[in-house]
């Protein structure tokens, strides 16, 4: 897989405080690897509305953040459009908590669910191959 990273990035995360980016640089590996698992071609990092985003052709923008107001938490986030969401608050709605239709919410003095996130960001990077899909294919 091709990874295109970006200085910009690297420089958010370095300004986040310690707990929130070590958390966040663990869901840069995670969209990495997972990326990698699905036989995604090429990923691009990039910032959208200033927060590390993930584009693939073949899925749907991948963003995260931290948010001072909200000092405990930390957020994956997704195309409010899409039925991403959706289908992951169905099929993962006991492990994960969300934010309306557009974020999956973590808290920093939890560890960072890894198989449940590996899911969700699988379906967010195959999303135009699988949106056709009941349950997008879940």
């Amino acid at each position: 897989m091709e990874f295109i990273s970006s200085q910009k990035v690297e420089e958010l995360l370095a300004e986040y405080p310690r707990e929130a980016s070590e958390k966040l640089q663990q869901l840069r590996q995670l969209i990495r690897d997972t990326a990698v698992e699905k036989g995604i071609g090429k990923l691009m990092e990039t910032t959208k509305w200033g927060e590390p985003s993930y584009v693939t052709k073949t899925g749907s923008t991948i963003r995260m953040d931290w948010k001072a107001r909200t000092p405990d938490q930390y957020f994956l986030y997704f195309i409010c459009s899409t039925e991403l969401v959706c289908t992951f608050r169905l099929v993962l709605g006991d492990e994960l908590t969300f934010e309306g239709d557009r974020a999956i919410v973590l808290n920093l003095d939890e560890p960072v669910p890894v198989e449940a996130l590996k899911r969700c960001i699988g379906l967010a990077l195959r999303y135009h191959k699988i949106k056709h899909l009941p349950m997008l294919g879940e």
